[in-house]
Parts: C-alpha cells; structure tokens; sequence
C-alpha cells in the first residue's frame, strides 16, 4: 500500500466521502470503497496519483470521464455521481464518486473459467453492446473496451466502465499526431494507423472481446506492444474456431470476421447494429440468453477489483501509418531514452498511451550502422551473394513456368468446378460472400419457411457440397419466415381470396357450415378468413373462406289493429319495407286500421325481398242518429258514403229520429243504406 492510500484511507474527501478500503491500482489513479456520508450510502472513489495532480491533461481526463459517464443513464453503464478536487496541506486530490459494483470483471471470469461455452459470451455481449449502443446514441466512442472494463456485479448484471478515453463523434477523427491511447490488444486498425475513432472502433474491440470470451486467449501477442499493434493493422483477425479448444459454430466465427474486418466500412455501423447482428446469430443457433455467473476479483497487482481504472500505466505511442516499417526487435544502437515515469505493466493488454518516439526507436534500421573499409571477404562475400542472386531469379522464373503449367492443369481438369459452400441458416450478405468467394454467382427468391427465421437462408438450389462449374448461378431461398393469413376486403370474391391465400403458400378450404349471415355484404361473398387476418400458420395451413348467406331469416311482426302509420313505423323498424295494400272490409276492425299483412305476422322471410304489404279495414262504424231530424241524419250519412231511408209515422218525412236500423256502432260497408224511423 503507497503512501497515498496510508493518507487517505480512514479519512474524508471535501467533509463528506469517507475513504475505507484499497481496492485498485491503476496506472494513474486508485480506487478506494467508500460511503457518501451525506447520502450515507456506499460508493466507490478514484482518486488520481499526486504525481498527476500538477499535469491538466490527466485532471481534464478526470473530469471528462465524470461528464461523459453522466450523461448516460443506461444500467449497463457505470454511474459516475460527482467529481472534486480535496485541498490538503499535504497536496490536491483529485477524485471521481462512483457507483459501487460488488463483484468481479469479465478477465476474472476468463481467469476462473478460461474460454466462455458459446451461449453465455453472446449473454455478455449483448448486455456490453446494449451498453455501448446508449453511448453511440449519444455522440460518445468508448476507445477502451476489454475484459478488464466489463464489470460483473450481483445477479449477473454487467457494466461497462473507465469512460475515461471517450471522445465525442464530433472530433472523434482529430487526434494528436504524437499519441495514441488505448489498449493494444483491443485497439482497431485505424486507431493504431491513424489515431481516428468512431462507433465502428467500439464494433471492433467488441469483436476481439468475443473472440476472446470464445477461446480464451486474444487473438495477436507478442514481446511489445508496438508488435501486437502491427498485427492489428497488417493481418485479418482469424476465426476463433482456428483456437479454441471445444467447438465454435461458423455462424460465430463470420459474427467476429464481421465485427473486426481491417476496413471500418466493412463492420456494422454501431454496437446497435452489432447488437442485431449477435441476437440474429444466437437466434439462427437456437442459444438462449444464460444468467452470467458473478465472480470476485482475485488480487492481481494491475487489475482493478470491481470498478476498473486504466490498469497498466500510462505510456505513448504514435499512429502507424502505412510508411512506417515494421518493429525490429533488436534495433541497432538505439539513442539514450529516460526512463518511463511508470515501468511497463501487463504487456498489450493495459490501457497505454506511446509516443512516436517510441516508434522510431523500434524502426532504426541497419541504415545507420558505421561506414567501414571493405576486406577481399567482403569483396569474396560479395561476389558470392551476385552469384545467389542470379540463382535465385533463374530459380523463380522456373517457378513461375512451372506454376503456370500447374494451373492450366488444374482448370482444364479440377479447377473449372467448384462445391457449392454451407450457407443454409445464415444471413443473406454471409451466403451472398461465400458464393462469390466460391466463384460463384447467385440469384435470390423469398419463401415461408416454419424452421428458418425470417432474413436467413432457407434452401440453395442446387444444394451444399454440389458440384457444380466455377461461374454457375445457384438460387438462393431467403425465409420470410411464417406465412401470415392475408387481409380480404369483406364483400370481395371468393376468387380473389383464393389468389392471396395461394400467394401465402396456403390453401383455401370451404365449410358451409361456418358461413354466415350479414345484412350488409351480399350472399356468396367474402366476410372473412378463419383463422383472422394477420395470424401466423405454418406453410401449406388451410384457411376458410367464410362466405355470406344474406340477411339472416327473421318473422314478421304482429301490427293488426294498429292504426295504418303505427303499422308502417313497426315494420320498418323491424327491417322490412311496408307497402298499401287495397282496403278490405272487416266487421271486427275499425276504418283505417290494419286487417291483416302479406306475408302474414309471425311468418319468416329469407333471403333479401323485405316487403310487406299492409291491408287496412274500410268498415264504417254507423253513427248514433237517434234526435237528428231527418235532414241532419241524411247529412251526416253522406259524409260516411252511408245511404238513408226515412220511414216515418202517417207518412211523414221530416220528423226526428226515434230509431235506426243497423244500430249505432255497427261497421258496415260502404253505400250500405241506414233505415230510420221519424216522428212524427
């Protein structure tokens, strides 16, 4: 334990952060578990080295990464909850308050298990790209991604930490000409060649992280860092299945070329996009999401337990661009160089930053080796070294002819054919670059398929491992997964419902029993699919047309008795289309009054004819007339279209009226002839 943590450790940051325990060194600032006295919950504390205090460089990085870590609020993120400087007599601190994550980090875990099964480093991958996708949204590069900044805290819950090399989008590309930060193992081409990051940069390290999480080991090592960096940006990183012990399924390995390809714009876009990519893949292989399982961190000297700093200290190297040669190992009579403010820790594997001095010490060629005279050994040596020279051309032009006749040989007898290559289950610009790769060219049609999920190759025709000549078309089959049942517009035929169904790759079935009546779409028409529209079937499903019957049988109403419009409105009401029928005479009803209908009440009418034809009575009710005198008994016959017959005693006709025949109230017919006695 330095100095700087005796002092610290038991005493408080600006009156409210309580330092307790030591929990990581890094290369330029320690982190201690702590308690917020003030919120009096517990926290974890970096605090930069002294030795960095006076440099505002390192005190900008410091406040950067507080800034940065602020302004994502995702919970795969780190949370950062203030930054202060302490003043003391004894000198500044420089401190970040930091969210406190019980547990270990995912290089514990390669540690303790070595290389991860398939299913639980895609687990870790998603929720590590899920949280880098929050950063790419919003305008940030991570820069720093590796196993020792994936945190893995209680209920498996991963965190990306240390985002203290993030750089904004904005001046991602403007970078320093004489350094480079980063983590060697993990850095992308073109931050090694150039110093210039975006989101594709974080696509990059994600890949060597899964390549890693797969096999256990990183894919470049060697004696430098400057070494490991020239792998980066010269070879194409290999297929994990090429060192992993167990079995990698090739989907995986295509997942991490994808991810790591040289050329930026080769990668997926962002950790979005490589987020769809991962769970395409682990659908594709049928791998479920996995708990990932908590370890604690082992004690390692540069590797900081549970929330992780820069690890290794800080160093300096350049951009590697394309003139610059590759590193000697043994580089001759290098000048004098200081000695680092730190000692190299941890190999590429820790966060550094090199100088370009750094680089051209390792580039030094022979060059610059002292002029000496030239000896008859030289000279012997020299002539010796013509004479190889000039067997050696003679020897290569033989190899040229000899390997021209070889491949002659082989097109006209085995080169010309060429084995149609694996793709079924992958992503259509996976298969599409294996059968370009395989000399061959390829046409596309989409099918359903139950199996294969929807973008994934289906079927190639001719199939894999065929034989076939170098240049043939094969046709590819792209799943559109499960057929859905189509929308049919209600009233349209049957016909047109059969053509969307065969289009789905379904069958059209009918069921007389499952049609239906409707009043509003005409008999023999659609009115439905069963199962719904939009539902998802397996291909060759049957469907049925649910066709409609017309309205649906229904009895006419009762309306006798009812006064001729009362009868209308009822039977309107009820659906039909009442017309007047001729009057009839009826002793039982009253004039104007509905006698009976056609058809009658109570019967059903099918199909679509709605009319009713209402017959009213015509019966008049015969007036009470009994004290008219027979001039107003005559009158008031005549208004009713009733005739009269005045019978009266000794002869008389204009007396009153005493009596009448019929009598009142009776309904008799028109013209009928009313007697009445008068008298006198």
């Amino acid at each position: 334990m330095g100095t700087q943590s005796a002092n610290l450790i038991g005493g408080l940051l600006e009156q409210r952060y309580r330092v307790n325990t030591l929990l990581a060194r890094g290369g330029m600032s320690t982190v201690y578990r702590g308690v917020d006295t003030r919120l009096e919950r517990p926290v974890a504390i970096k605090v930069m080295d002294p030795r960095f205090s006076d440099d505002q460089s390192f005190i900008d990085r410091f406040v950067r990464e507080a800034r940065t870590a602020a302004q994502l609020h995702h919970p795969g993120v780190v949370g950062v909850y203030d930054q202060g400087v302490d003043r003391s007599p004894t000198g500044d601190n420089v401190f970040l308050v930091m969210e406190l994550v019980d547990g270990g980090t995912l290089r514990d875990l390669l540690r303790e298990r070595g290389a991860l099964e398939p299913a639980l480093a895609l687990s870790v991958l998603e929720q590590v790209l899920s949280a880098l996708g929050a950063a790419h949204r919003a305008g940030l590069v991570h820069r720093d991604v590796k196993p020792e900044n994936v945190l893995i805290g209680r209920g498996g819950a991963v965190k990306v930490a240390d985002f203290g090399l993030v750089r904004a989008m904005a001046s991602a590309n403007t970078t320093s000409d004489d350094m480079i930060l980063g983590t060697v193992a993990y850095l992308s081409p073109e931050q090694v060649a150039t110093g210039a990051s975006d989101p594709r940069s974080d696509v990059y390290s994600a890949g060597i992280l899964l390549y890693e999480m797969l096999t256990g080991v990183p894919p470049y090592a060697g004696d430098n860092p400057i070494s490991v960096a020239y792998r980066h940006v010269n070879d194409d990183v290999p297929p994990p299945s090429e060192a992993a012990t167990g079995s990698i399924p090739p989907a995986l390995d295509d997942l991490v070329l994808r991810a790591t390809r040289r050329d930026p714009a080769l990668r997926p876009l962002d950790a979005d996009a490589l987020l769809a990519e991962v769970q395409m893949t682990a659908l594709s292989l049928g791998l479920q999401t996995v708990p990932v399982p908590m370890v604690k961190s082992s004690p390692q000297p540069d590797a900081t337990i549970r929330v992780r700093d820069d690890g290794p200290p800080t160093e300096k190297f350049s951009p590697i661009t394309a003139a610059t040669p590759a590193p000697l190992l043994a580089p001759t009579m290098p000048a004098p160089m200081a000695p680092p403010l730190n000692p190299p820790m941890g190999g590429p594997m820790g966060t550094r930053a090199m100088s370009r001095a750094d680089m051209e010490a390792n580039a030094v060629t022979a060059r610059h080796a002292p002029i000496r005279a030239q000896s008859p050994v030289d000279r012997y040596q020299q002539q010796r070294t013509k004479s190889r020279r000039a067997f050696y051309i003679w020897m290569a032009v033989i190899v040229v002819l000899a390997a021209a006749v070889a491949t002659t040989a082989w097109w006209l007898g085995s080169g010309q054919w060429a084995q149609v290559p694996t793709v079924k289950g992958l992503q259509t610009s996976v298969a599409e670059q294996k059968l370009s790769d395989a000399g061959l060219k390829y046409t596309e049609k989409n099918v359903h398929s139950n199996d294969v999920a929807k973008g994934l190759v289906a079927n190639v025709d001719p199939g894999e491992q065929q034989q076939v000549r170098r240049g043939t078309s094969v046709e590819l089959s792209i799943s559109q997964g499960k057929p859905v049942v189509p929308a049919v517009p209600a009233g349209a035929d049957q016909a047109v419902a059969n053509k969307l169904l065969t289009d789905q790759e379904l069958q059209s079935l009918r069921d007389a029993s499952k049609d239906e009546f409707s009043d509003n779409i005409p008999a023999g028409k659609v009115v439905k699919l069963l199962p719904a529209a939009g539902s998802q079937v397996n291909v060759g499903s049957g469907v049925v047309v649910v066709l409609s019957k017309g309205p649906a049988p229904k009895p006419v109403p009762s309306v006798l008795g009812l006064p001729h419009d009362q009868a209308f409105q009822k039977l309107q009401q009820a659906g039909f289309d009442p017309v007047d029928g001729p009057a009839e005479f009826s002793e039982s009803v009253d004039t104007g009054k509905v006698i009976r209908t056609d058809p009658a009440a109570g019967q059903t009418v099918t199909g679509g004819n709605t009319q009713v034809t209402v017959i009213v009575s015509n019966a008049v009710v015969v007036p009470d007339l009994r004290g008219m005198n027979a001039d107003d008994a005559r009158d008031t016959l005549k208004g009713l279209n009733l005739d009269i017959d005045v019978q009266g005693f000794f002869g008389g006709k204009n007396g009153k009226v005493f009596d009448q025949d019929p009598a009142p109230g009776t309904r008799v017919k028109t013209g009928t002839k009313i007697t009445v006695h008068v008298f006198p």
